[in-house]
């Protein structure tokens, strides 16, 4: 018996240095799983607070972008506006006096495409009074007014 614990014995001790090097082993191997884990999870959190930061300036930058783009285009819309004008005097005789008045007429376009009929006003003039004055101060619309007179006429077919 003695003999045969001889033989078993360092089996026994070889089975259980075996078995405490396994679980030395994967404990070592639990504690840097873990810590590998901690060192993912914090680079992630890291790259989603990045992802984010990118994130909320870009949506900035397109906000801004799309504002820009919608100015652009309404500063263009509204520089293709022109307002065209037209004046007159007309007089109106009665039995003793007659009254001398000044017609304005202004209408808008977009382009070349009108966009409103014409809009008459009727000044009364008085003896000496500038037209070219009264005709500036009674514009309706604030832009500049193209006249009548400055449109290129297109040639007449014979």
């Amino acid at each position: 018996m003695e003999a045969f614990l001889w033989i078993l014995l360092p089996g026994f001790v070889a089975l259980a240095s075996g078995l405490l090097a396994w679980f030395v082993m994967q404990s070592r191997m639990d504690v840097r799983l873990a810590e590998e884990r901690e060192r993912v999870a914090t680079e992630r959190g890291a790259l989603e607070a990045e992802k984010a930061g990118h994130r909320a300036s870009f949506e900035v930058a397109i906000r801004a972008a799309e504002e820009t783009a919608k100015r652009e285009a309404f500063d263009k819309f509204l520089s293709q506006l022109t307002v065209e004008q037209r004046h007159y005097t007309r007089e109106n005789r009665m039995l003793l006096n007659s009254r001398k008045s000044l017609i304005l007429q202004e209408r808008m376009y977009f382009r070349n495409i009108p966009l409103s009929d014409w809009i008459e006003h009727e000044i009364m003039l008085e003896e000496g009074s500038d037209v070219n004055r009264l005709v500036q101060d009674m514009t309706v619309f604030d832009k500049a007014v193209v006249s009548i007179a400055d449109v290129p006429r297109r040639k007449q077919l014979a």
